[in-house]
């Protein structure tokens, strides 16, 4: 069995299975959201919109929303830097070429192979960067809807309100999965078998992460 083939077969098996574990992750929060931490989470700020709307708690509101874009103004800084920094590092280095070969046992070795996964790997932090950006974005918007109340120009309520808060977390969660999948991507440098074993560790860890643990 060539290179190429077992290349195809390790990264096929590693994508898979994190597409697998997501999908999984997804019918679960749909149809039981309030036994994992996303469906959790979504429920918690819409009762925390509610709370704050009612009871007026205005500079709660905007504390809490400042750090949330404080939180997504970093990472989203931080991730262009990264997937700017892999594009330089795909177009001037030779010397890291060298050493992922050295690690990579069953995979290709091909310098066009490893720039694809260079390219990959920038690609996932401007992804990760447009998703930190919506949720700063959502949040921006719930900074002006979170404090109107009693108007009849638009129909604004807590649940609308809450939604958008949810909305704003979930592109938030999209954002810091891409931080995740740094670990396969990265790996793959090293050769598609480093890539699978991230894998394995990552859905794991998340699998822990995921899930509301019954007390």
């Amino acid at each position: 069995m060539n290179d190429h083939i077992i290349e195809l077969i390790l990264i096929t098996s590693t994508f898979t299975l994190l597409a697998g574990y997501h999908l999984l992750l997804s019918y679960f929060v749909h149809k039981f959201p309030l036994k994992t931490s996303i469906g959790f989470s979504n429920h918690v700020r819409t009762l925390w919109v509610k709370t704050i709307m009612s009871e007026k708690r205005d500079i709660l509101a905007v504390q809490t929303l400042r750090n949330w874009t404080m939180a997504a103004t970093f990472l989203a800084s931080t991730s262009i830097l990264i997937g700017v920094g892999a594009l330089s590092v795909a177009l001037t280095s030779e010397r890291l070429l060298e050493i992922s070969h050295n690690f990579n046992f069953f995979g290709v070795h091909s310098e066009s192979v490893w720039m694809i996964k260079l390219l990959l790997i920038s690609i996932n932090f401007f992804i990760a960067f447009y998703n930190f950006t919506l949720a700063i974005r959502y949040y921006n918007n719930v900074g002006f809807m979170i404090n109107v109340t009693g108007t009849t120009d638009i129909e604004i309520t807590p649940e609308s309100v809450g939604k958008t808060v949810n909305k704003g977390a979930l592109h938030y969660t999209y954002g810091m999965r891409g931080y995740y999948f740094t670990l396969p991507l990265t790996l793959w440098l090293l050769g598609p078998s480093w890539s699978l074993g991230g894998a394995l560790v990552l859905i794991f860890l998340l699998s822990r992460l995921d899930r509301v643990k019954d007390s």
